[in-house]
């Protein structure tokens, strides 16, 4: 062994969680040398739809900077309208915090494109263009918070009728990480929406939403340098005083390139 490489791999033996929320963006850019693949899963309970996303992460080329991509693949609860969703272009810049310290800030920009079926409930049917504002603050030595503020555009959406009309939407959303231990944490995440769909040509509906998703997260560190990190979530949702509940299943691998 390269002797060297001791104090690095009895460092990733030990390295806590930290960028690893399921519905609230945390504001932690990859560091130089690191890549991170994230799949995600949620399930509906009542309706039995599903959506899995994929992100795979990558410095550009320091901690400053960051660019991803992602994957969706929907089944939106018709038998044979499963299928590939929308897909994602996204690029971070961590204004605050990549050098260290309690408070990290860190915008993102994202383009989505219309590579989904919205004659089938898969997709837009339009571009859409998306930006973020998480920023995260360690309260004290247990506990660590994620605040999202946001908005989406969407040009020339179109319903499974094919009708057509540019929709809006904006959230807001909070977290809350207790550090139980550097590898095992649980979780409770908090989204509002309000978001548009159509409903006619040049039409549109506004549905506003509350999400509650209590979670856990644990890590399993490889002295390669690998983290692999499952976790799971139960969020449900009320809307119009009523709740519909969900399951989330979360896995992400992260290692040195």
């Amino acid at each position: 062994m390269n002797l060297a490489l001791v104090p690095l791999l009895a460092a990733a033996a030990t390295a806590p969680i930290r960028d690893n929320s399921f519905l609230i963006e945390e504001a932690y850019n990859q560091e130089r040398g690191v890549v991170q693949n994230i799949s995600s899963f949620i399930r509906e309970r009542g309706t039995g739809s599903w959506l899995y996303t994929f992100t795979q992460e990558w410095p550009a080329p320091t901690i400053r900077h960051q660019v991803s991509w992602t994957l969706l693949f929907v089944d939106p609860g018709d038998p044979g309208n499963e299928g590939w969703g929308d897909v994602g272009i996204n690029y971070r810049y961590m204004a605050v915090g990549a050098d260290g310290g309690p408070v990290a800030f860190a915008p993102r920009a994202s383009l989505h494109f219309p590579t989904g079926s919205s004659d089938e409930g898969r997709g837009n049917g339009g571009p859409a263009a998306q930006v973020n504002l998480p920023l995260s603050v360690e309260i004290g030595r247990r506990v660590v918070s994620h605040t999202n503020l946001g908005a989406l555009h969407v040009r020339d959406a179109r319903n499974e009728e094919g009708e057509s009309a540019d929709l809006d939407a904006v959230w807001a959303g909070q977290s809350f990480i207790w550090l139980v231990h550097p590898l095992f944490n649980p979780m409770l995440e908090m989204l509002w929406t309000r978001a548009e769909s159509v409903v006619g040509d040049g039409v549109t509906e506004d549905r506003t939403s509350f999400i509650v998703s209590p979670g856990a997260r644990f890590a399993i560190n490889r002295p390669s340098g690998l983290q692999i990190v499952p976790g799971i979530a139960f969020p449900f949702e009320t809307h119009r005083g009523e709740t519909d509940g969900a399951f989330l299943l979360y896995l992400s691998f992260e290692y040195p390139f």
